[in-house]
């Protein structure tokens, strides 16, 4: 499995879905899971320290620790995907999320930002993939053609 995508809860769904679709988009094997870093800390320790994945994806909202408790367990690469909430409009699973002490990085993407969360494990996935990195190349070809009118 190339990519791990941790929800921590079933209500993140609907961004889960975004990046299993540009995941399947590229034919990046995957995984998702529902663990929450708060409620089954446990299984999520047991979880990350025996997963083959390349890369993780982390998506949680309001007090958002997944993608720090997943980056200070594994020395692979997280990237956090904060979700927005209806208090803080996502303000406060955004900063729990981009925060991280020294040492323990997550890479962050936009609120709701499954798409790019997808892409951007796609590109750390194609630097050592060439036929990925063509696929990659292809995207944003056509990108660029449906951005220029």
């Amino acid at each position: 499995m190339k990519v791990s995508v941790i929800m921590g809860s079933s209500s993140d769904q609907k961004i889960a879905d975004k990046v299993v679709e540009k995941l399947n988009y590229f034919g990046i094997e995957h995984e998702v899971r529902v663990i929450s870093a708060h409620r089954a800390h446990n299984v999520l320790v047991d979880y990350v320290r025996n997963s083959e994945a390349s890369v993780f994806i982390a998506i949680a909202g309001k007090a958002a620790h997944l993608a720090g408790v997943i980056a200070g367990l594994s020395i692979k690469p997280v990237i956090g995907i904060p979700v927005k909430s209806s208090t803080m409009d996502g303000l406060d699973s955004l900063l729990s999320t981009v925060q991280m002490p020294k040492g323990v990085p997550v890479a962050t993407v936009a609120i709701d930002g499954g798409e790019n969360a997808a892409i951007l494990a796609v590109q750390m996935l194609a630097i050592c993939d060439d036929s990925l990195k063509e696929k990659l190349e292809e995207f944003k070809t056509e990108q660029e053609k449906e951005s220029v009118k």
